[in-house]
């Protein structure tokens, strides 16, 4: 992914009262060095993103990603984001974007250790091309997550809640789904439910009904899943949270793996069992998620 902007904020207190936070920016060249080789983020992915849609030059949803950024920072004790702060770091990149989709990526990591203040940044970039995703879909697998459904109360430093750094185990997962023959997973608990993919919520179809698991098993509450259900309300389906269980994923009308950057790509295959793939109904998904919206 080619970065095209970059600025660094000076990260402001929740409760700062200013209105203009434009000099608590610093626009950097996105090719170039930028963090102290002490830097948190990188030495052990301490910190927090966010990953924005952005359609040409409307960044999507900006409201719903700022909150899960604070609550992500309020479940790993950083410094509660300034809301309006990031807001406008957000309209600032999105104004850099050409026509097109891009994506813009929110990290607050802890900073160097021992130092006075976290580290934030706000970037740009090209999204790639995801045309073949979203209209002939993709196949997935199931692979065990390693902890059970309730592991977020039961064990909350997991930090299961939150959109960390730490995404080796999500990557080793697409990898591993790649060496099954498909080309992303589906993640399930240890006592047998379904949780997420690495990079996205899973929404299922069942007759007029739209499912997807219920975030209090550590499943980190998908922006682009809340958009869908609003969506699919509007136009007069049920939705509905509750545990699903692996073995409802082939029994399925359709499925789609949701996600900011992706959008809806269409499961058409669980575990090598072909699934029927609406595409009419993904087609006028992705068009309203292509569409902008706040």
């Amino acid at each position: 992914m080619a970065w095209s902007f970059a600025l660094v904020i000076d990260p402001a207190a929740s409760d700062d009262p200013r209105t203009d936070f434009a000099d608590t920016f610093t626009v950097i060249d996105p090719t170039a060095p930028a963090l102290s080789v002490g830097e948190l983020s990188t030495q052990r992915g301490d910190g927090i993103f966010e990953s924005i849609g952005v359609v040409d030059g409307h960044p999507q949803e900006v409201d719903a990603h700022l909150e899960r950024l604070v609550h992500s920072a309020e479940l790993c004790d950083l410094p509660v984001p300034h809301l309006a702060q990031w807001r406008q770091a957000v309209k600032t990149v999105a104004d850099a974007a050409d026509p097109g989709e891009s994506v813009i990526k929110l990290i607050l990591s802890r900073g160097v250790e021992h130092g006075p203040t976290p580290t934030a940044w706000v970037t740009l970039a090209r999204a790639a091309d995801n045309t073949r995703s979203r209209t002939e879909g993709i196949r997935v697998v199931q692979l065990d997550r390693g902890y059970g459904v309730n592991a977020s109360a039961d064990a909350p430093w997991l930090l299961l809640g939150a959109k960390t750094l730490s995404y080796a185990v999500n990557m080793a997962a697409i990898r591993e789904a790649k060496r099954r023959g498909a080309d992303d997973a589906v993640f399930v608990s240890s006592d047998g439910y379904v949780l997420e993919g690495p990079t996205s919520s899973i929404v299922l179809r069942f007759g007029e009904v739209f499912v997807t698991p219920e975030p209090s098993g550590g499943i980190l509450h998908g922006t682009t899943q809340l958009s869908l259900f609003a969506y699919l309300e509007a136009e007069g389906y049920a939705t509905q949270y509750r545990r699903v269980l692996p073995a409802e994923l082939a029994e399925a009308d359709a499925a789609w793996l949701v996600s900011s950057i992706r959008l809806a790509a269409p499961i058409t295959s669980v575990d090598g069992v072909d699934l029927a793939v609406d595409r009419d109904l993904t087609a006028s998904i992705n068009a309203y998620l292509l569409s902008p919206r706040d």
